[in-house]
């Protein structure tokens, strides 16, 4: 369970990015997180695996504070927690397979690290990743040869080949087309389903997170405005989340 207790966070330029969030997040959910640009919704994902740091409030991961950890045990920490990015992020000129591999790294000796050897083991878990995305053909293909959508599936195939419990998407489906973002989200649900991890996605399409969300936190000037099921919100909710602060 994610738990927030009165969780703020101010930039050093003394913007507020949250502001007393109060939420938990129970093992399993599929969350779609949404707002305006700017609203704060990266800032509360990135909160979860500590790639933002709270300003004030507890942030607890399975009953442990995750603002206390340190070193090995945030290392460790993060290693449960996937994060998948608008970008990508992945090594253009190296193939599919060799890109999902390099989420196994912090788990080997570096004597391996530095040749560059993977075990069985680990070539068969990121194959399984792969075919879990429909891309188990494109395995031995340089990535920089793929699609948009194609190389999105393999961000989140070397994220799943991580083994996480908890899986972070910031804007994954922003730069697709209606089509192909579809197909990814299909993977995200797919996922959540058959693996029972929990799912958090930061989403400029609110067609799409009222879709294949189960719940929706609408997140307004840094505060949760809305956080309840999706199939109750209404279009004056939405309107109320999507207006501009008249304070600002």
């Amino acid at each position: 369970m994610i738990k927030f207790e009165h969780v703020s966070k101010v930039y050093p330029n003394g913007v507020k990015g949250l502001r007393d969030i109060n939420l938990e997040i129970q093992d399993g959910e599929f969350i779609g997180i949404i707002g305006m640009s700017g609203a704060g919704k990266s800032t509360f994902i990135r909160t979860i695996n500590r790639l933002n740091s709270i300003t004030d409030g507890t942030l607890t991961v399975d009953d442990v504070e995750i603002s206390g950890l340190k070193g090995k045990a945030l290392r460790q920490y993060r290693r449960k927690v996937g994060m998948i990015f608008q970008s990508y992020n992945l090594v253009p000129r190296i193939s599919v397979i060799k890109n999902v591999l390099s989420s196994l790294v912090p788990d080997m000796p570096l004597g391996r690290v530095i040749l560059g050897i993977f075990s069985k083991e680990d070539k068969l878990k990121a194959l399984e990743a792969l075919d879990r995305v429909s891309m188990l053909d494109k395995a031995f293909i340089r990535t920089d040869h793929l699609s948009g959508g194609q190389q999105q599936r393999v961000s989140l195939a070397r994220t799943l080949a991580q083994n996480p419990s908890v899986l972070l998407a910031d804007e994954p489906v922003a730069a697709l087309d209606p089509v192909t973002a579809h197909e990814v989200m299909d993977d995200f649900k797919r996922i959540n389903e058959e693996l029972g991890q929990t799912v958090l996605i930061n989403i400029h399409h609110v067609d799409l997170a009222l879709e294949y969300s189960k719940r929706i936190i609408g997140i307004r000037s840094g505060e949760v405005v809305y956080d309840g099921p999706a199939d109750e919100i209404t279009q004056d909710i939405l309107d109320f989340i999507y207006s501009k602060d008249e304070a600002e």
